[in-house]
């Protein structure tokens, strides 16, 4: 488990806070997108359109649909971005991996997908399949490219742009990618997908915001010049986001452990205090300048919901 220990002055919720601030201003003019996995059940399908119906009020910017190891998702996201463009007019973006595809199969993807009016994808190197042996899945070791595809995330943002348009998100690591040989090696790749054609970058999701907001002065310090988007993650199962962070090089501060402790069996607790972190998260972030927000939704609208209204992002109010 990846927990860091800290001193007792060091991990007080209100550090987030950057001093201790009260909630006491709401936000204005925040923008946020919001991300979603397609479905693999009926009963998952459900759920996921409850959470867009409900997400859907708040306008956001974009709403993204994740594309499974090894393109394991891959008619299932089309399927998904597609429909949620087409009935509700929230502009959809589709992640696009380089992994298990030749160049031609992806660019007949991304044509397709122009062709259905979607005009941003979300362009990743991706994990392969989790293998018997453990190897590969997220945060796994053994990618290779694939013979005849696009090798990593910078040559697909390149093929993309040779076949439309398209606006396109690429991710970046405010804690460093888990196979980047360092962080400058990592700021450095972020640049060759920018050089590429890449016009937003949204980061992994983090807990600790000093580690953001200095790798996005970092980022800018090198002359990258692109919105450097936070990747919010509401927590609903404390244990699953350790081991997540465990995976994605994200460091679970001590503090966190302290706050969910004992709640395993209470759930309205816990989720009252899972949107208490993610808003304070969010207010230190808005303070030093933030503007837009990408929330990893895991198909779920309450916490997402309840957080984006205590920053001021709410539905329009009934005439």
């Amino acid at each position: 488990m990846t927990i860091v220990t800290e001193t007792a002055a060091d991990t007080p919720l209100a550090r987030q806070l950057g001093g201790g601030e009260p909630l006491v201003t709401v936000p204005r003019d925040l923008r946020v997108s919001f991300e979603f996995f397609p479905p693999k059940t009926e009963k998952m399908e459900q759920t996921l359109w409850q959470a867009i119906r409900r997400l859907a009020p708040l306008s956001p910017a974009f709403v993204s649909v994740t594309y499974g190891a090894g393109g394991s998702t891959r008619e299932r996201t089309h399927a998904t971005v597609t429909a949620i463009q087409q009935q509700t007019g929230i502009p959809a973006a589709a992640h696009l991996t380089c992994v298990a595809a030749t160049k031609e199969e992806i660019d007949t993807i991304a044509r397709a997908y122009w062709d259905a009016g979607i005009r941003h994808i979300v362009a990743l190197r991706g994990d392969p399949p989790q293998a018997a042996d453990g190897s590969g899945g997220l945060g796994g070791s053994g990618y290779q490219p694939h013979p005849g595809g696009y090798a990593y995330a910078t040559d697909l943002v390149a093929g993309l742009k040779r076949v439309a348009d398209f606006e396109i998100s690429v991710a970046c690591f405010p804690e460093t990618h888990p196979e980047a040989a360092s962080a400058a090696a990592d700021i450095d790749n972020l640049r060759r997908k920018v050089d590429a054609g890449a016009t937003r970058a949204i980061s992994q999701f983090f807990f600790d915001t000093d580690k953001f907001l200095r790798f996005r002065d970092t980022v800018a310090a090198a002359g990258i010049d692109i919105p450097i988007v936070p990747g919010i993650l509401p927590i609903t199962n404390f244990g699953r986001a350790v081991e997540l962070g465990a995976k994605c090089n994200c460091v679970v501060p001590a503090w966190m452990d302290e706050l969910f402790g004992g709640l395993d069996a209470e759930p309205e607790t816990r989720q009252l205090v899972a949107a208490t972190v993610a808003v304070q998260q969010c207010l230190r972030l808005e303070r030093e300048g933030v503007r837009d927000f990408h929330f990893y939704t895991l198909n779920r609208a309450d916490l997402t919901v309840a957080i984006c209204h205590m920053l001021g992002v709410r539905a329009p109010k009934a005439v």
